[in-house]
């Protein structure tokens, strides 16, 4: 719950999806969290009346039939700042909540949010847990579907069935099915193209559970590998189990960053690994902290992150491994169980 002390005349509007589930519980499209003096009220309309009762049972609910309304409705409080997630809302949004409400304070809401999320709660953790319980049995199923001639777009699909039908609400992000030299692409979204034998074939995927996400990348090989895909491979394995070394409770994001990045450039690859080594994942598959050279963040015991190195040379294919990890005072917990040993189908 968001901890902001407001005075009289200030209120928080809170309008992104993922911040509404989080504060209320709310898991329909239309609402908003409202926060003003001593008062919390969640407004909706008359399709979610039941739900947001079933869901939001410490808010008081407040009943509007459009998106405008609410902006009349907080009119009536006489607020003279409103805080709202300015990273969030459009433009659009923001200059019609100003002309009806009459505010012309606004403040940002995000950063209180952002830090709040990062730390999971037990309960947070237990969901996490099992959506990535669903994408490790998902890739152990996959191993017996992928076969040559199969398209990406195929697995991607089976990967995705798989994962709802044994429990998921829907994928985490767009699945990343990427083969042969499309396997150098970090993001390479699945096609048409068909695997075949040598191919590494990487794939990144991740499911949504009770509004918790789950996220992996594992790169396999059809066939027999090479024995520069081997070195490859077991560059980015090594960089991956090193970055583990610091995973603790303190720990800066970039220095865990780097730990990986010199594994991989003191073998000839550094020109091959253009990404950070991670990212936070909770309700968004994308959220604060981030682990790269770049970053501020510090490791604390609560946050759930992900360590993904990887090696991406365009006239040869790409690898990537990618774990989960809860972060404790003494160490880590890897949520996902998949080997990271090459696998050659």
């Amino acid at each position: 719950m968001l901890k902001v002390k407001l005075t009289r005349n200030e209120g928080v509007l809170i309008t992104k999806p993922e911040n509404k589930l989080y504060e209320s519980g709310f898991t329909g499209s239309f609402g908003f969290v409202l926060y003003y003096g001593d008062r919390k009220e969640f407004v909706t309309d008359f399709r979610y009346k039941k739900q947001v009762q079933e869901q939001c049972k410490d808010f008081d609910i407040k009943m509007v039939n459009k998106t405008y309304r609410i902006f009349e409705y907080i009119k009536d409080l006489n607020l003279d700042t409103l805080y709202i997630e300015k990273s969030h809302v459009t433009v659009d949004f923001l200059e019609n909540l100003s002309e009806i409400s009459g505010i012309s304070n606004f403040k940002s809401i995000d950063q209180v949010i952002s830090n709040s999320r990062m730390i999971k709660s037990d309960i947070e953790i237990a969901k996490m847990r099992k959506a990535q319980s669903i994408a490790d049995d998902a890739f152990d199923h996959i191993l017996t579907f992928i076969k040559e001639g199969v398209t990406e777009r195929e697995i991607a699909a089976e990967l995705e069935y798989h994962m709802v039908r044994n429990g998921a609400s829907g994928k985490s992000f767009n699945t990343i099915v990427a083969s042969g030299l499309r396997s150098s692409m970090p993001h390479g979204v699945a096609t048409d193209k068909k695997v075949e034998k040598g191919d590494f074939i990487t794939m990144d995927f991740g499911c949504v559970y009770q509004g918790y996400c789950s996220d992996m990348t594992r790169t396999i090989v059809l066939g027999k590998a090479s024995d520069r895909q081997k070195e490859i491979y077991n560059t980015v394995l090594k960089a991956q189990l090193k970055a583990f070394d610091l995973m603790k409770a303190g720990a800066k994001c970039s220095d865990i960053d780097s730990l990986a990045r010199d594994v991989i450039e003191s073998s000839g690859y550094g020109e091959y690994f253009g990404h950070g080594l991670g990212h936070g994942v909770g309700l968004e598959v994308h959220e604060t902290p981030y682990l790269s050279k770049e970053s501020e963040d510090v490791l604390k015991s609560g946050m759930v992150v992900t360590n993904e190195p990887g090696i991406y040379i365009n006239d040869f294919g790409g690898v990537r491994i990618e774990d989960i990890i809860y972060i404790k005072d003494s160490g880590y917990d890897i949520l996902s169980r998949s080997t990271k040993e090459l696998i050659e189908l």
